[in-house]
């Protein structure tokens, strides 16, 4: 599974200015409701319900906070590149400056997983991590992003 299969240029957030964990989550539901159609208050209820189970903060400043929704067609991504990291009660207790929003239909299986493994390895490549941080405009944040995979294992 390719990035661009389920994130769209205009879900790309290239100077978010969250101040705090709650809020973060707050604005990126915001995002997910204007892409799929949804209530950004469920989309936000679903989130929170996630991280109570435990921090979607992987560590090295990057989370995937994640959620199954009823009433979406097919997975959607939302991809944050915060202004300032924040507190995310991450693994490792860094603050956070990268974000994947990632919702999946309800009954999604294999493919919620195969996003979130794509998601996994594309963070793993430490330059790719080194471009998005010092990117600022998100027509070239999309691109980093949907490069297909061959291309960024240089890192």
């Amino acid at each position: 599974m390719d990035l661009k299969d389920i994130l769209k240029p205009e879900a790309v957030l290239s100077d978010l200015r969250s101040e705090d964990k709650k809020l973060l989550l707050a604005e990126l539901s915001e995002a997910a409701a204007r892409a799929t159609g949804l209530k950004a208050r469920d989309i936000f209820e679903a989130l929170l319900q996630r991280e109570r189970l435990g921090s979607t903060g992987l560590g090295r400043g990057i989370a995937i906070p994640h959620g199954r929704m009823a009433g979406i067609p097919s997975l959607v991504c939302i991809f944050a590149r915060l202004n300032k990291a924040i507190p995310y009660d991450s693994v490792d207790g860094e603050p956070v400056d990268l974000v994947f929003l990632l919702l999946a239909p309800e009954h999604a299986g294999a493919d919620h997983l195969k996003a979130l493994a794509r998601i996994s390895r594309l963070v793993r490549n430490a330059r790719t991590i080194e471009m998005l941080r010092t990117t600022r405009d998100a027509a070239t944040l999309f691109a980093i992003l949907t490069e297909p995979e061959t291309l960024l294992r240089t890192g």
